[in-house]
């Protein structure tokens, strides 16, 4: 991909203006190598754009925070280039917000993947949210506000635990076997991964001026995780969730009570109540702010809640340089609708020699129709605004999901996985309600780490996966969340087996 470079005839200050709170050009915070032959742009999310061709590099006006100033056009979207002496510069995005909304040319697409299948009424709105989200990303004060709540708040950073009790359950007899860590995401505030999201589009909802917040929940994770944040920024919250999920969450319904949160009960699951949350965004879209949980629904949504959650991987490469002075060989978790992976793979997509690997909920076995294994079954169609794999018939009706881990029960998946499936780029594989809860149970004896059940469908893919691995490989799995909740299912499917194991002897 070429990056030309073009210089227009500067007749007014506008690029020397002092950043002044109203002053409608964000600045984003990447680096930019130049040279009269070459070119190595580096945005944020990593990925590498190289420039064969580049016109003669000229002055266009000096200031004394900017040596040289520039414009160029990079993928179609013109930005404003700084040049210091140094050659090292950065990229000002020129993101005037009351035009933002005619300029964004994205269709949110990975692929053939993603998209906005909304009706017209909300292009508008979605429009209108993807360029505020834009504005704030390259905004340093709401990156600074949004570090400090990360830290401070949330807790971040969360460590990478070397799990060396469980490395060596899967040594073999001669005592090689892989490396085997944690990233703690059950030690954020809320006890999972959500607040990193929940906080962000929260800040993103007051930076708007909306006044409550929509949104649904099924394991109640995300819930608590929007409900603390809502208390914390005072603004109203009223939580959609499943009538099935309630009763076996009941736990988390108190809490996002406690917090302030107006709680609804919907007949089904989270799927139920994620389409009774978008209808009722839909009724107060002056007022409200729909804050998904979940990286999947109509650009920007899926974009948005990958980009608030990438904090886990860019940690986890940070870590592991410190650590051993690497890469992780293998990143692994658990795939419910994506956001936890997404947030740990994201950093590492560039990087091929990283394995990623997905693991989705098999349920009662992959054959046995009560499965939530959308990559490993289901096809290609469009479910809540995006195209993506569903879990459907063949009259394309969506077929319910089932998981031991209520956080994976979604018939769809992000868009973004969806495409790193189809390239090649992800693994993905499932894990059943039994051995999900057999690795619950091996954290909890071996690490006295209780995991939840979401995540120990990643964990539970190491019976499968480390057998296969040489000595020293370096294995990171993204421990998502907490799981004091999901203690008693784990006792019942106990029971529930010695009763079956017990009535076949007699």
């Amino acid at each position: 991909m070429q990056l030309k470079l073009h210089f227009p005839k500067l007749t007014t200050n506008k690029y020397t203006k002092p950043f002044k709170k109203n002053f409608p050009y964000h600045i984003m915070a990447c680096n930019l190598k130049l040279s009269f032959a070459s070119c190595e742009f580096f945005p944020k999310h990593k990925s590498l754009i190289k420039m064969n061709e580049m016109s003669s590099l000229s002055l266009i006006k000096y200031h004394k925070s900017y040596s040289v100033l520039a414009k160029a056009v990079v993928s179609g979207r013109e930005v404003a280039v700084d040049v210091g002496a140094t050659t090292m510069g950065r990229i000002l995005v020129e993101s005037r917000v009351a035009r933002v909304e005619e300029k964004v040319k994205s269709s949110g697409k990975f692929g053939r993947f993603g998209g906005k299948y909304v009706p017209e009424t909300l292009i508008t709105s979605l429009a209108h949210l993807e360029a505020e989200f834009y504005s704030a990303i390259s905004d340093p004060q709401f990156q600074e506000e949004l570090a400090t709540a990360l830290k401070d708040y949330v807790g971040r950073e969360t460590p990478l635990y070397f799990a060396q009790r469980l490395t060596n359950y899967y040594k073999d007899k001669y005592g090689s076997g892989p490396e085997i860590y944690l990233k703690r995401e059950d030690l954020n505030h809320g006890g999972a991964h959500k607040i990193n999201n929940a906080i962000a589009q929260a800040m993103l909802a007051k930076r708007m001026g909306r006044k409550s917040i929509i949104t649904a929940t099924g394991a109640g994770n995300h819930g608590v995780a929007t409900a603390a944040a809502c208390a914390k920024l005072s603004l109203g919250c009223t939580m959609f969730m499943g009538s099935q999920d309630m009763e076996r969450r009941a736990s988390n319904v108190l809490l996002m009570k406690l917090l302030g949160a107006q709680v609804k009960s919907v007949d089904g699951n989270f799927k139920e109540a994620t389409s009774e949350a978008i209808r009722n965004w839909v009724g107060n879209l002056d007022t409200s702010y729909y804050l998904p949980g979940t990286a999947v629904g109509p650009h920007p949504c899926p974009t948005m809640v990958r980009e608030f959650q990438s904090v886990i991987g860019k940690e986890t490469r940070r870590q592991a340089m410190e650590k051993w002075g690497g890469k992780p060989d293998i990143l692994l978790a658990c795939v419910g609708s994506g956001s936890n992976a997404l947030g740990l793979f994201r950093e590492f997509i560039g990087d091929e020699d990283v394995r990623l690997i997905g693991v989705e909920a098999a349920g009662f076995g992959l054959e046995s129709g009560k499965h939530s294994a959308t990559l490993a079954k289901g096809e290609v169609g469009v479910y809540h605004g995006a195209m993506s794999y569903l879990l459907q018939d063949d009259e394309g009706q969506i077929v319910g999901a089932h998981s031991i881990g209520v956080g994976l029960e979604y018939p769809s998946v992000s868009p973004e996985l969806s495409y790193l499936k189809e390239i090649g780029r992800a693994e993905f594989y499932a894990v059943t309600d039994q051995e999900a809860s057999q690795a619950y149970e091996r954290l909890c004896k071996l690490e006295g780490i209780f995991p939840s059940l979401e995540a120990s469908h990643a964990l539970g893919f190491l019976e499968q996966l480390c057998p296969t691995l040489p000595r020293g490989t370096k294995v990171v799995v993204n421990c998502s969340g907490r799981g004091d909740k999901d203690a008693a299912t784990v006792f019942g499917l106990r029971q529930t087996a010695v009763k079956q194991c017990e009535s076949t002897i007699g």
